[in-house]
């Protein structure tokens, strides 16, 4: 949706949507998509600030979608995906993977994300939130990460040190992800992040920190969606609803479909909250044995 029409784009919606699929998952054909055996086609419908796009395909389609309806405006702001692993330390394979040697392996969410973190950072008055937010995720890392144009390498600096990315941690260079991609102006306060595992190879604290910074981007306008299995991610998102008086949606996974709870009513009885009273209440039992 974000590409079509945008700047002297020509390609259909259709014909976007089918090289995305493409590249994204990285098939034979984007009928292989439609669950094995299943009588019907595969269909999606969202609705973008209240307009309608979607589409559908069968088994045997391979490379053109005819059944699509797009009524959403086009959008001048970026979405973006950031992956449980990071990528700084594998940048330029991911580009040259795809732009030189146009081969299958790093699927488009990786190199959507190389190409944004490619972006320059820019001079300027930034949003106060981000601003903000980028000062918070300097002192949660202690540093920040810079990119070398000449050298085409990414390093970590940390006041009048600098390291290696390949020494430096994945936790700080996760977290470094986020605050480029403030810097070099690829998110605005319209913009969707969406965040698989956000508490990967970070300590609780930071992952309390983390959310305290996402949090403050949401509220300037960012709407994210985070996957997680954390329980210190579901707690501390929690105490923030009830902080700020905050609508947080959450969809958990149950054996007989999606459940949907807000944070702002209450902490959600699901898998992972049930695992964690669990645990106490053999702590409590051993103690008391």
């Amino acid at each position: 949706m974000e590409e079509y029409r945008r700047g002297d784009e020509q390609s259909t919606a259709a014909e976007i949507l089918a090289h995305k699929l493409y590249w994204t998952f990285q098939c034979e054909k984007i009928g292989d998509l439609v669950t094995k055996g299943a009588d019907a086609s595969l269909s999606l419908s969202i609705d973008v600030d209240t307009q309608n796009f979607s589409y559908k395909f069968g088994k045997d389609t391979t490379k053109q979608i005819t059944s699509l309806q797009n009524e959403v405006a086009p959008r001048s702001s970026n979405s973006i995906y950031l992956p449980a692993k990071e990528v700084l330390s594998i940048h330029s394979i991911i580009l040259k993977s795809r732009e030189t040697d146009k081969s299958f392996g790093f699927d488009d969410t990786y190199v959507d994300l190389a190409r944004a973190l490619r972006q320059a950072p820019r001079q300027g008055r930034n949003y106060k939130e981000f601003a903000d937010a980028r000062k918070n995720l300097m002192d949660l890392i202690g540093g920040r990460i810079e990119h070398d144009e000449d050298s085409g390498r990414w390093s970590f600096r940390k006041g009048n040190q600098r390291f290696a990315i390949g020494v430096t941690a994945e936790g700080v260079k996760k977290i470094a992800i986020l605050d480029t991609l403030l810097s070099n102006r690829y998110l605005d306060t319209h913009s969707i992040v969406f965040i698989d595992e956000p508490e990967s190879a970070l300590h609780p604290k930071a992952i309390s920190e983390l959310m305290e910074i996402i949090v403050l981007l949401a509220k300037s306008g960012i709407q994210f969606f985070l996957a997680s299995h954390s329980y210190f991610v579901v707690k501390k998102l929690f105490l923030l609803s009830q902080q700020y008086s905050m609508s947080i949606p959450v969809l958990s996974a149950e054996p007989q479909g999606w459940k949907k709870d807000d944070l702002l009513q209450g902490i959600p009885e699901n898998s992972i909250i049930n695992e964690s009273i669990s645990l106490y209440k053999e702590e409590v039992g051993l103690s008391l044995v």
